[in-house]
């Protein structure tokens, strides 16, 4: 289930902390169902798959053998773009 849980976060591009925000729990917990460490109630997985757009039958797919981890995010800020940058002037 955690596998699934980083696979779909990262598909949207969304940190721990976003998706915790969203799904009104814990980044930390998130994480920890991530790693394993943590059962995850039924209320907190439907809140998941609400934010993330998914059924919560997503979190069940088991993964082909042989499938590579799910990647991670890069840290930090994202680079400011010219679209994003304040006008100089």
């Amino acid at each position: 289930m955690g596998w699934n849980l980083r696979r779909l976060r990262v598909e949207k591009s969304l940190s721990q902390e976003a998706l915790g925000l969203l799904a009104e729990c814990e980044p930390s917990y998130i994480g920890r169902i991530e790693r394993g460490r943590e059962n995850s109630t039924v209320e907190t997985l439907e809140a998941l798959a609400e934010v993330l757009g998914v059924h919560i039958s997503a979190f069940f797919v088991i993964p082909k053998p042989g499938s590579e981890r799910p990647a991670t995010l890069r840290r930090g800020r994202k680079p400011k773009t010219a679209a994003t940058r304040p006008e100089e002037g």
